[in-house]
Formats: structure tokens, sequence, C-alpha cells
């Protein structure tokens, strides 16, 4: 199992935003998050992630997991590669130059490693948010909105990657309010809590 959700539930601002939610995601396994803003999507994935403990219940995680939140998280000034490269590094792992740069070439960005972050477009940046992503070499991928910003050939290019990744092996909890080809992927629709 790479993740496991087990009876979570979520608090932020002394409001509950979802509560018993359990998710098992296995190699090639798939959820799909959706509901309206403001009710915890972001939320779960940070949980997932490991960056917020969970109100009640259990997360586990077997192996490492990259997440690609609505912040850019590169350093601006630097140049493209560059800023990549800080990241893969972090990550550990064995050849973090050809880990970038076959990420970069994955989303169509290999011609502006050397710009610096701050010059890219958004349809650019969403491209590196997610090359950061490829370049973790993580076997679970949680994704927040990732076709933000994204062109027709980028959304195209996006549900390409994530098959491929789940072709390997890989797991994926993506949060979206787009249409994304994400076949056989587990429906998680967070709802507004009724009051009791």
């Amino acid at each position: 199992m790479i993740l496991q959700l087990s009876q979570v539930a979520c608090a932020r601002g002394g409001r509950l935003l979802f509560a018993g939610l359990s998710l098992a995601l296995g190699p090639g396994g798939a959820a799909l998050v959706t509901g309206p803003n403001g009710i915890g999507k972001s939320s779960l994935l940070r949980l997932a992630a490991g960056l917020i403990a969970p109100f009640e219940g259990h997360v586990v995680r077997s192996g490492r997991a990259a997440l690609m939140a609505e912040d850019l998280a590169l350093d601006l000034d630097r140049r493209l590669v560059d800023a990549l490269s800080f990241w893969a590094k972090l990550d550990g792992g064995d050849q973090a130059s050809a880990r970038v740069a076959a990420a970069l070439a994955e989303v169509g960005l290999a011609t502006l490693a050397e710009v610096p972050v701050r010059l890219l477009s958004t349809g650019q940046r969403r491209r590196a948010a997610l090359a950061r992503v490829l370049a973790a070499d993580a076997p679970l991928w949680l994704l927040d909105e990732p076709g933000n910003g994204l062109d027709a050939a980028g959304v195209a290019m996006l549900e390409q990657a994530i098959a491929r990744h789940r072709a390997g092996g890989g797991a994926v909890l993506l949060a979206t309010h787009q249409t994304l080809a994400l076949p056989d992927a587990e429906p998680i629709l967070l709802a507004e809590r009724v009051p009791a």
C-alpha cells in the first residue's frame, strides 16, 4: 500500500472540514477529490503529505510523496534548471541532474532550462511545478489543481504524465475542479457539513 487514510478528520480554524474519510491507494491507484472551494481538498492533500496532522484518524504512507500545490515553491530568481535541481537533490536518490533533465523534457520546458523562473508564463510555471513532481521520483503524487493555467496541450501532457506514473506503479491523489482524464480513479466528494 502506498497511501492509507483511516477514518481521517481535518479541522481548520476551529471548523471541522471533513471526518470519517478512509482511502487506500496501492500501485497504479488514483483518487479524485472534488468539492466546493474551502471544503478541505488542499488540506486533505497536505494531510496525505504529512505537512499537517489529522484531527482524528491515521495516515500511513510507504515511501516518499511529491506535492504539487497552488504555490510554485520554486526560487523565482534562479534559472529553472537550478530551482528544480535544488528540490531534486533534497529528494535524494541518484542522478538528480538526469531526473531534472528528463522532467523538463517531459513537460516541454527543456528549451527554457536556463531562463529565470520569474520570466515563465503562468502555464510554464504550472509545467515547472509538474516537473518538480516528476524529478522527485516519488511513488505518491499529490496534485492540487494541477491543470490550472494549462492550455489544452498542457492538460493532455499532464494526463499522459499521470498515466505513465500509474503504469509504472505509482499512485495519485488529485484534487481539482476541472475535468481531467483519470481512468478508474476512486471518487472522493467533499461536501458541506450539515449542522446537527
